[in-house]
Order: structure tokens, then C-alpha cells, then sequence
């Protein structure tokens, strides 16, 4: 049976970019991002979210994303859905 990790994050904006800063410390299912992943940026793993996804999902600033290990696969998901007008 998979053992499934999961930690939830909020949504920063710096730099005009949407994004979460997740400490490269934090372990995701016993397995710690490497420092050479393609958006670590200091003790940080960097995930930006492009416009259109935050858009898509209708997340923003503040609000909280859960980071997981489900199925093998790093994942990423809103906490709370909202309803769809």
C-alpha cells in the first residue's frame, strides 16, 4: 500500500508571478527535492503558477494549495474548490 504525503502551501505573489515557496527541507513521501530542480531558489522549492492555470482553477493570492505524492506523482491541488458560476 502507498504511503502518501501531503502538505498544504499558500499562494505568494512576488515579482508580479503567482507562486509556492516550498521549503526544500520539507520531505514529499520520504523523498527531498534535489537543489539542482529546475525552480529551487535558495532553501526554497519555487513552483510558479502561470495566469491562465490560477485562472483555471480560480486560485489567488492567499489562497492554499496541497502538494502531494498520490499515485507516485508529484501533484499539486487546491484545498478548498469553489463553486462554478
Amino acid at each position: 500500500m502507498e504511503n502518501t504525503t501531503y502538505s498544504e502551501w499558500p499562494i505568494v505573489k512576488a515579482n508580479g508571478e503567482l507562486m509556492l515557496l516550498v521549503p526544500l527541507a520539507e520531505s514529499i513521501g520520504g523523498v527531498k527535492p534535489s537543489r539542482n530542480f529546475l525552480d529551487a531558489q535558495g532553501e526554497f522549492l519555487k513552483i510558479v503558477i502561470p495566469e491562465w492555470l490560477a485562472q483555471m482553477l480560480e486560485v489567488k493570492e492567499g489562497d492554499f494549495l496541497r502538494v502531494s505524492n498520490a499515485d507516485g506523482e508529484f501533484q499539486i491541488q487546491p484545498v478548498q474548490l469553489r463553486p462554478v458560476n
